[in-house]
């Protein structure tokens, strides 16, 4: 799996994922929503950890700015 998220991508990434949890945790927003809003939220945490997005690699984007090394 190479590496296809550069880091401002990454960070990014991270900053809304905190964003949704504390509107979240915050009761900001809740239900079904929220659930979904959650799940995005995990979905981009765990994206910016191993710095790969499979629907990148799907469309051709790549962010890495470094040679593309395998993880």
């Amino acid at each position: 799996m190479k590496k296809n998220m550069g880091s401002t991508d990454k960070t990014i990434r991270i900053v809304i994922a905190l964003i949704i949890a504390g509107l979240y945790f915050g009761n900001v927003v809740t239900g079904t929503l929220g659930i979904v809003l959650l799940i995005f939220a995990a979905v981009f945490l765990l994206t910016s950890i191993i710095s790969f997005c499979p629907l990148y690699s799907i469309i051709g984007v790549n962010t890495c700015k470094t040679d593309n090394k395998k993880v």
